[in-house]
């Protein structure tokens, strides 16, 4: 057997502290997980169960890099958001056991086509022009669990060119980390390399040519994107 076409490049997210890589294999986004970000885009917070969004794994972008503006937006957004790294799969898990299946912990940016998002719910179509497009999904290094323990609480803070924009705590999800893998591998078997994007605070805006945008969360340091021009 031959491939038609060579076989696309594993993509990947780096471990702090080491220059070994994890593979990823699918990105989950938990939509709306922060009370205050609900009622910021016209939803009730009330804890009605989660609903999830996909990215492909050949959206991720490393600390550091440079994000081109991307088409068909004029309203391109940030979104801080803590990262789970699921290191051991499985299925129907419990809420008691999840966090048994975490490898570790990242720091996220959920970059949003806003527009194209909200365009979409207003007609009931599916988000994925909104927020599965290419370069869409910073991630940070991941901290083994072996050496941050499991993130509860602490700052999850986003400034835009040394302005803060977004300051939460952990604590404030609705749906905490063991709940959310719990929901999801109950509809969704989970695999070593599933990326899990938890939810952003309230505080979501836009993003222009030139900005500077910092993400960090208590213990697990901090990324930085530049937007560059239009593609």
């Amino acid at each position: 057997m031959a491939y038609v076409f060579p076989p696309a490049p594993v993509s990947t997210v780096a471990v702090a502290g080491s220059d070994d890589r994890i593979p990823v294999r699918r990105i989950f986004c938990v939509g709306r997980n922060y009370a205050a970000h609900a009622r910021e885009m016209g939803r009730d917070p009330d804890r009605e169960p989660p609903f999830f969004f996909t990215k492909p794994a050949d959206a991720v972008v490393m600390d550091g890099e440079t994000v081109a503006y991307p088409p068909e937006t004029e309203n391109f957004h940030y979104e801080a958001e803590l990262v789970v790294v699921i290191g051991e799969g499985g299925r129907n898990i419990s809420e008691s056991e999840a966090l048994s299946h975490v490898w570790g912990y990242a720091v996220g940016n959920d970059l949003t086509r806003r527009d194209l998002q909200l365009l979409a719910r207003e007609q009931g179509r599916p988000w994925d022009w909104g927020k599965a497009f290419d370069r869409s999904a910073v991630i940070g290094p991941v901290h083994p669990v072996a050496e941050v323990g499991h993130p509860a609480k602490g700052s999850i803070r986003l400034g835009v060119n040394g302005t803060v924009r977004q300051d939460a705590d952990l604590a404030e999800l609705i749906w905490s980390v063991p709940e959310v893998i719990s929901i999801l591998s109950h509809s969704i078997a989970l695999r070593p390399g599933d990326l899990v994007m938890t939810g952003t605070p309230a505080g979501v805006g836009a993003l222009v040519p030139g900005d500077v945008c910092v993400v960090e969360i208590d213990g697990l340091g901090q990324i930085t994107t530049t937007i560059g021009p239009r593609e």
